[in-house]
C-alpha cells in the first residue's frame, strides 16, 4: 500500500466527453432474484459450457468436459423446465434474461427413468485415466490408462441426440415473449476440446458463418423482436481464428493457421462481422485475463497485476503481460471491428471475471471494471457469475447500482475524470437524470488526501459512500474539495446541482 502527504489530483469536467452509459453494463450470469434484485442487476445470463447441450424438451443437459461428458437430467421431466425456472426467478429479480441457444448439432439424451448416460462408458470403451467414481463410475474422462491418449472414435450417440436449428426454433416458440435476448452458443472455436465427444474436429470459419446465419434466421421468425448476440467466443485466439486453426496449430508449433490463410489471412471477428450482417444485433466476447489474475490467489505481486491488467480493455499502450504479449485495448478493438464491417451492432462482453471475490483487491479491480465499461461505451456485459452475496466483489457491483440500498445509481451520461495514476488510483465520473453528478474514486493500492478539481458543475455539499473494509458505509457529508481515501476503498460522491442564480442588472 503507497501512502502519500501530496494530494492525489482527480480533475473532472462535467462538460466534456459527455456519452450516455448503457444500463446494461452491469448484468452477472446465473443470479437469484434476491441477488438481482440487491444488484439492481439489468441482465442475467444463462450461459457457459453446459448450456450449448441442453435438450429443452427432455430438460436435461451435458455437461461436457467440465464434469466427465455426462448427460444429466434436470430436476423435473417438465419439458423446458430448468430454463423456465431462469427466465421466471430473471424477471422475479428486475432482470432481463439472457439465454444461451446451442448451435453444435447435438443435444443430451437420457437413459431410462432419466437416468444419466456418459459419452466414454468405460464399459464400452476401456479403462480410462479419471471417472466419476463418486455419483456414475462407468463415466470416464476419455483419456485411456494404457497409453495417455485420448479415446476417438467413439459414437456421440452414446449420450446425446441430433439437433438443428428448427429444434432450438421449438424452443424458443415456447419461451414465448418472456424472453427476447438469445445468445448464439459458447465459446464455439473450443468446441473440439470441450465437447470432443460429438465434435471432435475444430470448427471452421465458413461453418460459424453458416451455422449463425441458419440458428439466427429461425430465432427471427419464432420471435422478431430478438435481440441476437453471438459468436461468444472465449479470448484472444478466439477472436482472431477458428477452432479448426486453433486446433491445427496447438499440434504445429503456432506457426501456420490454414483456415486464416485460406480467407485471405483475416482475422475471424472481422470477417464475421462482413458475413453475418444482419445475423446479430450484438458482438458478443468472453475476456479473462490470462496471468492468474482469475483466481483466489492475493499475493503482493498479484494484487498489482490485477491493478494494472484491467488496461487490457482501453489503453492503446498497455501490452498485456500475459502470452497474448501485444496491446489490445479490446473494447476499442471491438468498435473499430463493428465500424467497419457492420455498422450499428452492439459491443458486449458476457463473461469477465478478475478473482479474489472476497478479498478488496477483487472488489476494487471490479468496481475500476465497471467504470471502464461506462467510460468506454461497452453497451452490455455480464460478470461470470454472480459474486457470493455480500463478498467485497458483489458490494463492488452494488456501489454502481445500489449504494444507499434504495436503489440509487451511478449515472447515465459519462463525463471526463482524470487521475493521474490509473494502476494506483482510477477515477470515474456520471451525471446522473435527477441532476446530480456522481464521482467514483477506486483506491487499489493509494490511501491519503484526494483533491477533486471540478469544473462546469456548481455545488455546495457531497453525500460520501463507501466500500473499505468488506462493507459500505455512508460517510459524513462534506463541503470540501479534500477528501481522504483509505486503501484498498471504493469511495462515491454524489454532489446534487446547485442552481446558479443571477443577479438581475
Amino acid at each position: 500500500m503507497l501512502s502519500f502527504l501530496l494530494a492525489t489530483v482527480i480533475t473532472i469536467d462535467a462538460n466534456a466527453n459527455r456519452h450516455p452509459i448503457s444500463p446494461l453494463i452491469y448484468g452477472t450470469n446465473f443470479a437469484t432474484a434476491q441477488q438481482l434484485e440487491e444488484l439492481n442487476a439489468p441482465l442475467n445470463r444463462r450461459g457457459g459450457n453446459a448450456t450449448t447441450r441442453y435438450n429443452w424438451q427432455a430438460n436435461a443437459t451435458n455437461h461436457a468436459s467440465d464434469w466427465y461428458f455426462e448427460s444429466l437430467a434436470e430436476a423435473s421431466g417438465v419439458a423446458g423446465d430448468d430454463a423456465d425456472r431462469f427466465v421466471d426467478e430473471s424477471h422475479a429479480g428486475g432482470a432481463e434474461p439472457m439465454i444461451t441457444i446451442g448451435m453444435l448439432g447435438w443435444v443430451a439424451k437420457l437413459g431410462n427413468n432419466r437416468a444419466r448416460l456418459s459419452s466414454f462408458s468405460i464399459a464400452k470403451y476401456g479403462t480410462q485415466s479419471d471417472r466419476d467414481w463418486q455419483w456414475f463410475p462407468d463415466a470416464g474422462n476419455g483419456v485411456r490408462s494404457s497409453d495417455g491418449k485420448r479415446v476417438t472414435g467413439n459414437d456421440p450417440n452414446d449420450a446425446n441426440l441430433p439437433s438443428d436449428a428448427l429444434f432450438q426454433q421449438a424452443w424458443v416458440r415456447h419461451l414465448g415473449t418472456r424472453v427476447h435476448w438469445y445468445l448464439l452458443d459458447n465459446e464455439p472455436s473450443l468446441w473440439h476440446e470441450t465437447h470432443r465427444d460429438v465434435k471432435p474436429s475444430g470448427a471452421t470459419m465458413d461453418e460459424m458463418r453458416d451455422r449463425t446465419r441458419d440458428y439466427a434466421a429461425r430465432i427471427r421468425e419464432a420471435d422478431p423482436n430478438a435481440i441476437i448476440c453471438g459468436p461468444e467466443e472465449w479470448g484472444w485466439l478466439g477472436f482472431l481464428y477458428s477452432g479448426a486453426d486453433q486446433q491445427y496449430a496447438s499440434t504445429h508449433g503456432w506457426s501456420f493457421f490454414p483456415d486464416h490463410a485460406a480467407h485471405g489471412n483475416a482475422d475471424f471477428i472481422p470477417w464475421y462481422l462482413r458475413e453475418t450482417r444482419g445475423s446479430i444485433d450484438a458482438l458478443t466476447v468472453h475476456w479473462y485475463p490470462q496471468s492468474g489474475e482469475f483466481s483466489d490467489d492475493t499475493s503482493a505481486s498479484m494484487q498489482a497485476l490485477r491493478n494494472r491488467s484491467t488496461r487490457s480493455l482501453w489503453d492503446r499502450n498497455y501490452r498485456d503481460e500475459s502470452w497474448i504479449d501485444t496491446k489490445v485495448y479490446l473494447i476499442p478493438r471491438l468498435r473499430e471491428w463493428i465500424d467497419a464491417n457492420a455498422p450499428g451492432v452492439m459491443t458486449g462482453i458476457t463473461e469477465y471475471n478478475w478473482g479474489a471475490e472476497h478479498h478488496m483487491n477483487g472488489a476494487t479491480a471490479q468496481a475500476d471494471l465497471l467504470g471502464i465499461f461506462g467510460r468506454e461505451g461497452l453497451d452490455l456485459a455480464t460478470r461470470w457469475t454472480t459474486p457470493d452475496t455480500g463478498s467485497p466483489v458483489f458490494l463492488a457491483m452494488k456501489m454502481y447500482r445500489n449504494y444507499d440500498g434504495s436503489h440509487a445509481t451511478f449515472g447515465e451520461t459519462s463525463v471526463l475524470a482524470t487521475a493521474p495514476a490509473p494502476d494506483h488510483i482510477s477515477a470515474f465520473a456520471a451525471l446522473r437524470n435527477d441532476g446530480a453528478l456522481t464521482v467514483m474514486i477506486v483506491a487499489k493500492d493509494v490511501s491519503g488526501p484526494v483533491e477533486l478539481h471540478v469544473n462546469n458543475f456548481p455545488f455546495t455539499t457531497a453525500q460520501v459512500w463507501q466500500l473499505a473494509n468488506g462493507a459500505i458505509a455512508r460517510k459524513p457529508d462534506t463541503n470540501s474539495l479534500t477528501i481522504t481515501v483509505p486503501s484498498p476503498s471504493v469511495t462515491l460522491l454524489v454532489m446534487p446541482r446547485v442552481q446558479v442564480r443571477r443577479r438581475a442588472t
